[in-house]
């Protein structure tokens, strides 16, 4: 039961956050340098709200459900790991989105942000990644050398320790 409600609370979070990646960096893009005041504070303030409070938390929440369920179903394969490695891309475009956003209040109508399409296809293709690993749960090859695994009866090369 209690997996179904961390899984069901992980998914939630998961749309949440992707959706904010997607929208954020459409809505940076609608600013122009030209435009009136009162139409920049207006998204400065959708832009900074949304990113503070829902996007944010929706992340936390959904990394935090996701390495839960890791330990509650004990999945420690390959295609795990991958995964984790494009969360964590996810998490940098994340950064670079909340980055943006900040320069766009600091900088009071001075700042043109950058062009979202790269940006959106960076994160729809880590997107892809993420539920492509999850869905195929693909067999990934051990790239760990055989030395890791076999315990080599060696010292640390360190001096003990002083008491």
């Amino acid at each position: 039961m209690i997996l179904a409600w961390v899984k069901g609370l992980h998914i939630a979070a998961l749309i949440l956050w992707c959706a904010g990646l997607v929208a954020l960096p459409l809505v940076l893009s609608k600013h122009d340098v030209a435009e009136e005041q009162a139409n920049y504070a207006r998204l400065r303030k959708i832009t900074h709200y949304g990113y503070t409070r829902i996007v944010t938390p929706a992340a936390v929440v959904a990394i935090a459900a996701g390495t839960l369920l890791i330990f509650l179903r004990q999945v420690f394969e390959p295609w795990m790991f991958a995964k984790l490695v494009a969360v964590g891309l996810l998490v940098a475009l994340h950064s670079l989105v909340g980055h943006v956003v900040v320069l766009m209040s600091e900088r009071r109508g001075e700042y043109a942000p950058p062009s979202s399409k790269p940006l959106l296809a960076v994160v729809l293709a880590t997107m892809t990644v993420v539920l492509t690993l999850v869905l195929a749960k693909p067999v990934i090859p051990d790239l760990t050398p055989a030395w890791l695994d076999i315990p080599q009866n060696r010292q640390l090369p360190l001096e003990a320790t002083p008491t």
